[in-house]
């Protein structure tokens, strides 16, 4: 027991020390004030007639042992040319003793050790600076380089703060590979617990604008760790006396299933209370919004520097349009399920009733891998068959059989204008790599091809990009390589492809006797990479407004006319209350209609290029973007806007009535069956055809697209 006590004395006393620079400070004032006392007791008790000394000297009696102890010249001045008593002379000595020892070795000691502590501090994180004002990054990985970027795109002299458990320095040693020496003068690392609310009050995260929460990908609890970081934000920000409170918070989810779970759960909709918008983010779902949606990526060796992706869809897809959208995901790994979700939620068309798109995963796993997507997405296969063909072995080619749907069938079933093949083989086989040719042929002819190369390994997916069969390539394919860190390599050979001259790429050919020129495209001038951890994080604050202006007119709407406010009305409102208006209505939203909403404003980009191919015009023209629209052009988007909300519902849970669940067949119960749609059971979900009243939403919704677009530009 005497052994802890000791212990414990030191261990109060070592953490005493090290707390802070004013610590150590006052310590030393405790022992010059012990000194000094013990200097007077000396004094006193030597016998020494030394109040008469000081008399003699006109030296007040307090200030002789303060000079014996900070005068390094005190002796030689008070004494000299004097008699001084021996214990006086003894007693002054000791004490000036041991103020040389007090203050030329302790105070240099403490000034030094100070200094040191405090650059160590630095460098280990454990000072703090920012009050307010700047952006907080909760935990790190390879991320965190793209939310860093995005910040300092939006604010480029903001200051971005980095809370994280792992070592400081190593992390700085990182980001120095990506920034400069004079943006990393605006990174600062502090070290701490992303779940400690202890750790929230030191790095002031009330003041800050925005906070992302990162974590680390590596972590297998990363995703139950970020949700307990955002519920211990929510209960610091919440507290008595918190008048300060980021505009939003970023939580990044690593597993697919969380992050759906999230779209349609209110578990942080108590932060819509505090004015804070809660906005999830899943890295493979990321990613496939910039290939499908803003269609760009970053140049992470070049930084400011973008490259658009091709659109997957051709020149634009009318109505009378044969040809079909097809996607190819070699893999079903989280890459090739998110994109293969994203592209159903925005790949819609107006010819779906003759080609619906059509999304094929080649793995040889496909059995299983088949069975838990399906199991995934049930309410979608409920209503629509899909194709399987197993081309595994070469004895027993089993052509493509169609499955049907689990649980509705004839007018019910197969309305929606997605759907999916699973092929069981090997992508290097020959008999999967005769099927990409097959398909590769038909490119720009039957269908519109693309093709996505998602397995885990790198190194496979790059070997299959730059040996895929001769026919992918001539054709000017479209083809998508997963690579886990720079774009550099892929970039590279596809921008030296593309300045290759006609010359180069013309070949002869006999034809009925005649040598005829042809041209093909350059071997690697349609390669794309994605997946780059440095630059996954892309905002994409132009379809956020637009959800927040589609909700507004729905909240707006006349439901007894079906019809929205009219344009004259609206022009006639000052934007600012539109706005303000619409971002009220947006709190109140449920997690659900909110990405309903998000999902219809990421396909406006596809709506236009397919108003504009209808209208003749080139796919990128934008100079009739804001033009009314026809009543033809009115109606076609209105069923491409009701078959993306099918896929869109059906995707997030829920699902088609059944017969004695259906206001559409018991018209007279219709009041009571309507309340379904609380437990995710929706009575819309069926053609656009078989829809009553309703469908004048989809109509006017589509009108209103030109109105969308102005608002949106008049206030970026």
């Amino acid at each position: 027991m005497k052994t802890e006590r000791h212990n414990s004395i030191k261990l109060w006393f070592d953490r005493l020390l090290s707390k802070s620079l004013w610590r150590q400070f006052l310590m030393l004032g405790a022992v010059l004030i012990a000194a000094l006392g013990l200097s007077y007791l000396l004094l006193s008790w030597s016998g020494a007639e030394w109040k008469e000394f000081c008399k003699a000297k006109d030296l007040n009696q307090w200030l002789l042992p303060i000079y014996l102890l900070i005068d390094s010249n005190a002796l030689n001045t008070l004494y000299s040319g004097g008699h001084v008593h021996g214990w006086m002379l003894m007693v002054s000595s000791i004490t000036f003793l041991f103020g040389a020892f007090v203050f030329n070795g302790i105070i240099i000691g403490i000034i030094t050790n100070s200094l040191e502590q405090r650059v160590r501090n630095h460098k280990e994180g454990h000072l703090h600076y920012l009050r307010q004002g700047h952006y907080v990054i909760m935990g790190y990985d390879e991320m965190v380089t793209s939310f860093i970027t995005h910040i300092f795109e939006k604010h480029p002299k903001a200051y971005v703060l980095i809370m994280t458990s792992a070592e400081v320095e190593d992390i700085r040693e990182k980001l120095l590979k990506s920034f400069s020496e004079e943006l990393m003068k605006h990174i600062i690392i502090n070290y701490g617990h992303r779940i400690s609310p202890d750790a929230y009050h030191d790095i002031h995260l009330e003041g800050a604008e925005e906070v992302f929460v990162v974590g680390n990908h590596s972590k297998p609890e990363h995703d139950a760790i970020n949700v307990e970081c955002v519920d211990s934000i929510y209960r610091y920000l919440s507290s008595d006396g918190m008048t300060q409170r980021p505009s939003r918070i970023t939580c990044v989810f690593k597993d697919l299933d969380t992050y759906a779970a999230f779209k349609t759960s209110d578990i942080f909709g108590k932060l819509g209370g505090l004015g804070i918008e809660f906005i999830p983010y899943n890295y493979f779902t990321g990613w496939a919004k910039q290939v499908f949606v803003k269609r760009k990526y970053k140049d992470f060796d070049n930084p400011g520097k973008e490259y658009e992706y091709p659109v997957v869809y051709g020149k634009g897809i009318t109505p009378d349009d044969k040809r079909y959208v097809h996607l190819v995901f070699v893999g079903t790994t989280n890459f090739a399920v998110a994109f293969a979700m994203e592209a159903a939620h925005v790949l819609h068309f107006p010819n779906a009733d003759k080609a619906k798109t059509l999304i094929t995963f080649i793995d040889v796993n496909a059995d299983k891998e088949k069975d838990e997507f399906i199991t995934r997405n049930r309410h979608f296969f409920e209503v629509q068959s899909y194709r399987y063909q197993d081309l595994s072995d070469p004895d027993n080619l089993g052509k493509s059989i169609r499955v049907p749907a689990s649980v509705f069938n004839g007018k019910d079933a197969d309305f929606l204008d997605v759907e999916f093949e699973f092929i069981k083989g090997n992508v290097f086989s020959q008999q999967v790599q005769d099927v990409i040719s097959q398909w590769a042929s038909e490119h720009n002819e039957k269908q519109y091809l693309s093709i996505f190369l998602a397995l885990a390994d790198q190194r496979e997916n790059f070997v299959m990009g730059m040996n895929m069969p001769d026919d992918v390539y001539a054709a000017g394919v479209p083809l998508f390589i997963r690579q886990s860190r720079s774009d550099n390599f892929v970039t590279n050979l596809r921008t030296a492809d593309m300045r290759q001259d006609d010359d180069r790429m013309s070949y002869s050919v006999v034809e009925g006797g005649n040598v005829v020129t042809k041209k093909r495209q350059a071997r690697y001038a349609n390669i794309y990479p994605f997946g780059m951890n440095e630059t996954a994080f892309s905002a994409d604050d132009f379809s956020l407004k637009r959800a927040k202006l589609i909700n507004y007119l729905y909240e707006t709407a006349n439901y007894e006319t079906y019809k929205f406010q009219g344009i004259l009305a609206l022009d006639a409102t000052p934007d600012a209350t539109i706005w303000k208006e619409a971002d009220a209505y947006w709190q109140k939203l449920t997690v659900a209609l909110k990405w309903s909403n998000l999902y219809n404003s990421y396909t406006i980009r596809t709506k236009l290029r397919t108003l504009r191919a209808m209208r003749g015009l080139d796919i990128e023209d934008e100079h009739r973007d804001y033009d009314m629209l026809t009543d033809e052009e009115v109606e076609q988007l209105a069923l491409v806007e009701h078959n993306r909300w099918n896929v869109e519902k059906l995707l997030m849970g829920f699902r088609k009535p059944r017969a004695e669940e259906d206001k559409y067949v018991h018209p007279a119960h219709a009041a009571d069956l309507s309340k379904n749609k609380k437990l995710f059971i929706h009575h819309d979900i069926r053609p656009f055809d078989q829809l009553g009243i309703i469908a004048e939403l989809d109509r006017e919704f589509s009108r209103y697209i030109p109105w969308i677009m102005k608002m949106t530009e008049r206030n970026t």
